[in-house]
């Protein structure tokens, strides 16, 4: 095909996305992860993607969520129409599959409207050497169960590996698309590089040191999403469809574009076998794991607790006195760090912080019965939430009885869940000083020291202070080294990724503890 037809074809598909894009719902766009791949992302691709295989003389692509066609018009701009031996997409919804089959109907596409989770693999002869897809980007809890089995048992099925039942439907894509790829293929997918960190990546992880030969991750920088539309940081991987070799290295690039990165480094396959945490590279050379105290081995570390509705259970002050509820009902609970100015939260003389927005949690220790017997406002609000279909939510449905909270204790050190990097203070993440009784949403992580340090606070309320101090001068860089990082630099620590700081700092601060090594405090914290 002439590159002037190409262009003209790629104008019309933009054109024809933009106007599908404008029929749908955000939202459920987002739920069934339909995300466009951009032009020049498409193209830098197959550049990639030829480059790797040489002159063959004949191809045969295959897109298993090939929406439009992004990539299909970026084959037939890169390859020669004579070494494109064949070509087949696949699409799930026919709101982007009829259209896209109209517009390539005459150019020798093979777009098939189908669910490519339940096509049936060619034969050998009929399998693919290129398979290049974006796949949805479709979370677990938008999956059934009775899917998520499915799923699970056919990709065990097709490449040998059974994925966690926490992975996102992406994840089923890549191991069910093996089945499709000739022995020595090419596979690029454009997936969340969020599998690099994440514990149901490991299944990923697996497959690609095991049952392939992984050539190649490029991660994106974060602050360049690559869909303007999705909250997510994105990475190209690379394979081919052969069994690794002994003493392989993986190719691994960061920023810039696919083809000239800012950053780039060679790892060892064992070095990846041991690590958890594939982000670290390019930056990092190696990893090795030490023997040196974390943060987890002082702290229980925990999510702040989930409401359920934060609208209906967490309330001002204001609104509860207006309602005439009794303050009994309620328990203290710190507001969003937005309205925290400050990082130490000082208490009046009923623990209740001093601060200007002050909150307050929903949790009656009563039962249903005594509420509607002896506090009638209260249930009154009660029944306003069953009206509002609150209790029938998820979260509440699990709970005994409905309005029931979980049981998160005032901690007196929570740290910011979430943070950009490009804050004036250059920190992500915010260690705070609770003096209060409050409680804490999961917008916090909350750190409960265990026995051996909660015994020395106790003993020592300055030393309270001091550890708050030291923790607020880990780096940024330790940080993020443990976190994961979102689209548009948004970053996240989870508990047991906090957990993992390195912080043998905190044993100089303990009277009487003078054991240099992990395995030695590991004894003394056990069971706590």
């Amino acid at each position: 095909m002439m590159i002037t037809a190409v262009a003209e074809y790629e104008a019309r598909r933009l054109a024809l996305q933009e106007a599908l894009d404008a029929q749908k719902e955000t939202s459920e766009r987002n739920r069934m992860g339909q995300f466009s791949t951009p032009t020049g992302l498409a193209g830098d691709i197959l550049r990639y993607a030829e480059a790797q295989l040489g002159k063959r003389e004949k191809v045969r692509f295959i897109d298993p969520a090939i929406g439009t066609g992004a990539f299909y018009a970026a084959l037939l701009d890169v390859f020669p129409e004579e070494r494109i031996d064949a070509a087949v997409g696949y699409e799930i919804d026919p709101h982007y599959g009829v259209p896209a089959a109209n517009l390539w109907g005459d150019t020798g596409l093979d777009l098939r409207l189908e669910d490519f989770t339940r096509a049936e693999a060619p034969a050998d002869a009929a399998k693919f050497d290129l398979l290049i897809c974006n796949p949805p980007y479709v979370r677990h809890h938008h999956l059934s169960n009775a899917e998520k089995q499915r799923l699970r048992l056919r990709a065990l099925d097709l490449c040998g590996v059974e994925i966690s039942g926490l992975a996102g439907l992406y994840c089923y894509f890549l191991g069910l698309g093996h089945a499709w790829l000739k022995d020595g293929g090419l596979a690029g997918w454009l997936i969340p590089s969020e599998f690099m960190d994440v514990n149901y990546g490991a299944t990923v992880k697996r497959y690609l040191l095991d049952k392939v030969t992984l050539l190649h991750i490029h991660r994106f920088d974060p602050h360049d999403v690559q869909f303007a539309d999705a909250l997510v940081s994105s990475a190209v991987v690379w394979f081919r469809k052969d069994p690794p070799s002994p003493g392989h290295q993986v190719r691994f690039t960061y920023g810039g574009s696919l083809q000239r990165p800012k950053l780039e480094r060679l790892v060892p396959v064992e070095t990846l076998r041991r690590d958890s945490k594939w982000t670290r590279y390019p930056r990092q050379e190696s990893y090795e794991a030490t023997d040196e105290l974390v943060l987890g081995d002082f702290f229980k570390i925990k999510r702040g607790l989930v409401t359920g509705n934060n609208d209906y259970f967490i309330l001002a002050l204001e609104e509860i006195e207006r309602r005439e509820l009794p303050l009994e009902a309620f328990k203290p609970i710190l507001p969003s760090p937005r309205y925290l100015p400050d990082d130490e939260v000082k208490a009046d003389k009923t623990g209740n912080p001093i601060l200007e927005r002050q909150l307050f949690l929903l949790d009656p220790p009563w039962t249903e019965e005594t509420i509607r017997n002896h506090y009638p406002k209260l249930w009154a609000y009660l029944e306003e939430g069953k009206a509002q279909g609150v209790a029938e939510s998820y979260l509440c449905r699990q709970r005994t009885p409905w309005y029931a909270q979980e049981d998160r204790p005032p901690a007196p050190y929570v740290c910011t869940y979430l943070g950009r990097s490009d804050k004036k203070s250059g920190r992500p993440f915010r260690f705070i000083l609770n003096h209060s009784q409050a409680t804490a949403a999961n917008v916090y992580l909350m750190l409960y020291p265990k026995s051996l340090i909660a015994r020395a606070l106790q003993d020592n309320p300055e030393l309270k202070r001091r550890v708050w101090a030291y923790l607020n001068e880990i780096s940024a860089k330790v940080l993020l080294a443990e976190g994961r990082v979102y689209g548009g630099g948004l970053h996240k620590l989870e508990p047991r990724e906090l957990g993992n700081v390195p912080a043998g700092f905190i044993v100089d601060l303990l009277p009487d503890v003078r054991a240099p090594k992990r395995a030695r405090q590991l004894s003394l914290f056990a069971g706590t």
